[in-house]
């Protein structure tokens, strides 16, 4: 059996496992008990991240699995509100945080709004950091400038693609790419980190295509591009193969090594499995940053101490729960030890590397001891490797896909899950 043979079972047998360990995530307790969200660390504004969900767009792209709903203005002013309410809930157990995230959804449609909830939160907390997702059809000088003034590092602008054909075929429905360029070369500079979002593997997309968007972004010199594998739930890929054409997966690694070649070779270095950066950049995978983090917002989940959370995707019911001065988490699940160390080991991986140090100040043990069955499959088919001074457990250029794939199937578990939430309003 030759060496390519061996990495292609071996990820297979760990995309296995984590599908597996995924679809766990999505056996939760319907019944919550407020007490099970824990008292925050006293003194710690470093303990845990906020995740801010905005679920309102101008159009729906058809491939997009996170809650989201049409721009209903009114709906949207009054979210803001009880976004406030929420946030409040948590600094009255203690919470403080100083690294935020906004996702969607686009978070920019509603310019007033959005500063006037950056502004509440500098009046509450230490604000470090701040990463904003947007589509290019939102940016302007003024958004721009607006967005600069109030703080925001990092900018991410999802892209997908550069290719008119395919944003077409795709339901993209936000600009062509030329604006995409233009909005791109707009942003670049302005903040700490400007990230170009892409997607690939999508049906109909080719490699050749997908090799032009690469090209291009390097041309333009922007700070940070993510690009995501296609994931859809098992119903939207139902929906998506009867519209587009099947999904293959088996196209997958022919545009990752696109991804890989291309990127290293223009002066990118990886900072997820996903994300490629020059320099020194922020990244939004607060999963990595962060052990725990809180998610507010209508359809956010978050996790601490252990436990996942997940907030109601319904507007009804977040409304209806934060005006009765609850918290709008409808369910939740305590991990098992050996699928919080599996879950821990997933993420850190994703963002390359484990460090044994951190590892033992969360479980108070050793890593090596304690995965020594999952790293040593890892290090056997040399997808990690332990660094010289034996400090950090790295991800090597031939575990990238791995991980980047183990990723895939861990989100691939989330996006069934929000889809039963947002078809059934939970």
């Amino acid at each position: 059996m030759t060496d390519n043979t061996f990495s292609t079972s071996a990820a297979r047998f760990a995309c296995w496992v984590t599908r597996r360990e995924g679809r766990k995530f999505l056996q939760l307790n319907p019944q919550f008990s407020e007490p099970a969200v824990p008292q925050a660390k006293v003194g710690r504004d470093d303990w845990a991240s906020l995740y801010i969900h905005i679920p309102f767009c101008r159009t729906l792209c058809p491939f997009c699995c996170f809650n989201r709903y049409l721009l209903d203005e009114a709906k949207a002013r009054h979210y803001f509100i009880n976004l406030r309410k929420e946030v409040e809930f948590y600094i009255q157990r203690g919470f403080r945080f100083s690294d935020f995230y906004f996702g969607g959804g686009t978070p920019t449609v509603l310019m007033d709004e959005l500063l006037g909830f950056i502004d509440f939160l500098k009046k509450n907390f230490n604000v470090r950091q701040i990463s904003m997702e947007t589509t290019h059809r939102e940016i302007t000088p003024e958004v721009i400038a607006a967005l600069k003034k109030a703080g925001v590092n990092r900018l991410s602008i999802g892209v997908q693609s550069f290719d008119n054909d395919l944003l077409k075929a795709m339901g993209r429905l936000v600009g062509s790419g030329e604006e995409a360029k233009e909005k791109l070369k707009m942003a670049q500079g302005q903040f700490d980190t400007v990230n170009a979002d892409f997607i690939f593997n999508f049906p109909m997309q080719t490699v050749a295509q997908f090799e032009k968007d690469v090209a291009t972004f390097q041309e333009l010199g922007i700070d940070q591009a993510t690009f995501y594998p296609l994931m859809p739930s098992p119903h939207k890929k139902s929906r998506l193969e009867r519209r587009f054409g099947e999904v293959e997966t088996s196209r997958e690694k022919d545009f990752y090594e696109v991804i890989l070649r291309e990127l290293y070779r223009g002066g990118y270095k990886a900072s997820t499995a996903w994300c490629f950066s020059r320099g020194s950049r922020l990244i939004d995978e607060y999963i990595i940053d962060y052990d725990d983090y809180v998610g507010v917002g209508a359809g956010s989940v978050g996790f601490l101490n252990g436990d996942f959370y997940v907030n109601t995707f319904s507007l009804e019911k977040y409304d209806e729960l934060i005006s009765a001065g609850k918290l709008p988490i409808v369910s939740w699940r305590h991990l098992s030890e050996r699928e919080h160390l599996r879950y821990y080991m997933l993420t850190k991986l994703f963002g390359m590397s484990l460090d044994p140090q951190k590892f033992r100040q969360r479980f108070n043990e050793d890593a090596n001891h304690k995965l020594w069955w999952e790293l040593k499959f890892f290090k056997t088919f040399g997808l990690v490797k332990s660094n010289k001074d034996n400090e950090q457990i790295e991800v090597t250029p031939k575990g990238m896909y791995t991980v980047c794939v183990m990723q895939k199937e861990f989100f691939a578990a989330l996006n069934t899950l929000r889809e039963h939430y947002i078809e059934k309003q939970v």
